[in-house]
């Protein structure tokens, strides 16, 4: 049988034929792309012919494409769909595309040919295109002598072995995790559908008479805003901060620590003082000092901020707060002072009314986008779902697909990913796709969202957003291919939408009557939105600064005792607030681990600057109209990595951006 994989889709906008694809191609498939992909870059660097930009850096970017179509699907499948075949092979491929990586930028004769491409003469996107090729393979150690090289070689293998193991092992553990309760009563304050939705996964994982809490991946879980039992709160976040840290076989804080030692040895051997330092070298933060100077700015008032909500806290509970109690009393003074309840909102923000009257119908008031869900398309798996995306006067734009419901095999959390990116190069136009972690309801009933789900749904749909708006040339730059410290702002910007009047009126319905969430509650949302900022902005701060806690030790430091390396840093930091852990800590920090957020983390904040500027100026200049939409789309959605992203911010704006903005939408403004 031919593998899906060996030709090009035939599908529309090249969709990947997921109804073919089977666990047993992907290997097959990834082994025969490295070869082409190989044989490919030999022709290249072999190549007699003086080296040009055609003949070099175009050939590049045309390289690889059967490698690239197995690539985005499987690490899709991972995240999204991670069965223990995925997971086996996933351990297989993981150090073979590193030392593929390796191959690519270790090739000296390559690198020759880079380096002596001319771009006289060159327009300014294809310019920029050779300097950034030859930028990355300096960053991947092209200078290095032979003995240095074939050390990086082993790191980087050891370092992508181990981010699996981690990936792995945090997804046994969040499963074997979720807190099991055999008494409904412990469970007071759950709706009527979540208890049944905890009592059929108690049924999914064999146990017929109980209920499961499963957790999803940041420190705070939703059930504990509404869980009156404070035992069973207490159990459900202890839950949630020990993963990783129990002494068994799921344990990853020892993995964490290797990483973060080889990270810093490869940052040495590339002539950087730590991994963090070279890890923002080529960030739009000017400096890794310019990102401590921004965030400790913001750590003492932060930590004011939370106490000062603790003291609200415990004179509503009659008691000291404990972590677990946070979030429970929060939503109780926030109920009480501005008459808003959060979990009484969820029967106005059903899923399917949220996407197609808010999500959508927000682009379509901003783009003219139009969606048309594709029946005749199929997902990666049953859950998902497929929308074709036309412009305003009905060309084809690209296509989005909706991954909404959480499942075993797949990781916490919500993002994007791409499966086609758009080049003007090679033709093809974007494929993107949206996860997140919602509760599937018991067969028949609405999916009903919490206010940070229906939060989250429009996040996400801000980076699809950026993916699909992609106008670029070259494959490298399409999208959302663009440093960490921006690619969160599109997606930021985008949750402006969720109370502006003219969107939440179109989709925040009762999900029975039909009825409008009322205009006084609105307001009151409204006025509520600096509440709890103390605690999100301390929560925030101790992750990313526990990140780089992480990825500033020296070469040949060690860390024998993870818990208590993270406690100092926090100390050290001056977020240590034991009533407000870290967002993420060390067992259960996927982002930087698992993922590409290494010494990065900061960058959800740092693009908020951009983020609350940017909503500055919508609100200026009128908001929700398309010349709005089209201004942003043309200046910045669409560019990609086209142009230095700072200076698309710059044209758009008409300025660079300021903080405070920032400042004042976290209610830090007076101290700061």
């Amino acid at each position: 049988m031919s593998n899906p994989f060996s030709t090009t889709s035939t599908l529309p906008y090249q969709l990947p034929p997921f109804a073919q694809i089977r666990e047993e191609h992907f290997l097959p498939a990834f082994e025969a792309g490295f070869s082409e992909h190989l044989a490919e870059l030999d022709s290249i660097a072999g190549n007699t012919e003086p080296p040009t930009f055609e003949n070099t850096i175009v050939a590049l970017e045309r390289a690889g494409q059967a490698l690239r179509r197995v690539a985005l699907v499987f690490y899709n499948n991972s995240s999204s769909h991670s069965t223990e075949g995925i997971q086996a092979i996933e351990q297989e491929i993981a150090p073979k595309m590193a030392a593929h990586e390796d191959n690519i930028y270790l090739n000296g004769s390559l690198f020759e040919r880079v380096n002596a491409v001319p771009v006289e003469g060159l327009d300014a996107e294809s310019a920029r295109l050779v300097q950034e090729y030859r930028q990355h393979f300096v960053r991947a150690g092209a200078q290095l002598e032979p003995a240095a090289q074939q050390r990086l070689r082993e790191l980087n293998g050891e370092l992508s072995r181990l981010s699996t193991d981690f990936s792995q092992r945090l997804l046994r553990e969040m499963n074997d995790s979720a807190v099991l309760v055999t008494d409904p009563a412990e469970l007071d304050g759950l709706t009527d559908d979540d208890l049944e939705a905890a009592g059929n996964a108690a049924k999914a994982a064999g146990h017929p008479d109980g209920y499961l809490l499963t957790l999803i991946l940041p420190t705070a879980q939703p059930a504990l805003e509404t869980i009156t039992n404070r035992e069973t709160r207490q159990r459900l976040y202890e839950a949630s901060v020990n993963r990783g840290f129990r002494d068994n076989d799921n344990n990853t804080t020892g993995v964490a620590a290797r990483m973060a030692a080889l990270r810093a040895e490869r940052a040495a051997l590339l002539g950087f003082e730590n991994h963090a330092a070279l890890a923002t070298d080529d960030q739009t933060a000017p400096s890794l000092d310019a990102i401590h100077q921004m965030l400790d700015r913001l750590a003492k008032p932060a930590v004011l901020n939370a106490r000062a909500e603790a003291q609200e806290l415990e004179a509503a509970a009659g008691h000291p707060i404990e972590a677990w109690d946070w979030a429970f009393y929060s939503e109780k003074v926030r109920t009480e002072r501005f008459d808003v309840d959060l979990a009484a909102l969820r029967p106005y923000f059903e899923l399917e009314r949220v996407l197609k009257d808010g999500v959508f119908f927000a682009a379509n008031k901003l783009y003219g986008l139009t969606f048309h869900e594709r029946d005749d398309l199929q997902g990666y798996h049953p859950d998902v779902r497929v929308w074709e995306v036309r412009e305003e006067d009905g060309t084809e734009l690209g296509l989005f697909l909706g991954d909404y419901y959480t499942r075993d095999t797949k990781n916490g959390g919500a993002w994007m990913n791409s499966f086609v990116e758009q080049a003007r190069l090679t033709g093809t136009r974007a494929v993107v796709v949206n996860n997140l972690n919602v509760s599937k309801p018991p067969a028949g009933e609405p999916t009903l969202l919490t206010y940070d789900q229906m939060r989250t749904t429009f996040h996400e749909f801000g980076h699809a957003l950026h993916g699909l708006f992609s106008d670029v040339t070259y494959p490298l730059f399409s999208g959302t291919s663009v440093p960490r410290d921006f690619v969160e702002y599109p997606s930021q910007v985008n949750e402006m939408w969720i109370l502006w009047p003219e969107v939440v009126n179109n989709y925040a319905r009762h999900y029975r009557t039909g009825e409008p969430l009322p205009a006084e509650t609105i307001d009151k949302l409204l006025a509520a939105q600096q509440w709890g900022e103390g605690f999100a902005t301390t929560e925030y701060l101790g992750a990313a600064l526990l990140d780089l806690a992480w990825h500033e030790l020296t070469p040949g430091a060690t860390v024998e005792d993870p818990l208590a390396f993270e406690q100092q840093a926090l100390r050290e930091a001056g977020v240590d607030y034991t009533p407000v852990p870290p967002r993420y800590r060390t067992g259960y920090f996927k982002h930087i681990f698992g993922g590409g957020y290494s010494a990065a983390y900061y960058a959800y904040i740092w693009s908020e600057v951009l983020d609350a500027d940017t909503v500055e100026w919508f609100k200026e200049a009128g908001g929700l109209t398309r010349a709005n939409g089209e201004h942003f789309r043309k200046e910045l959605l669409s560019r990609g990595y086209s142009v230095d992203p700072l200076e698309a911010f710059r044209t758009f704006r008409g300025r660079a951006a300021s903080i405070e903005p920032l400042l004042e939408r976290r209610g830090l403004a007076e101290q700061a």
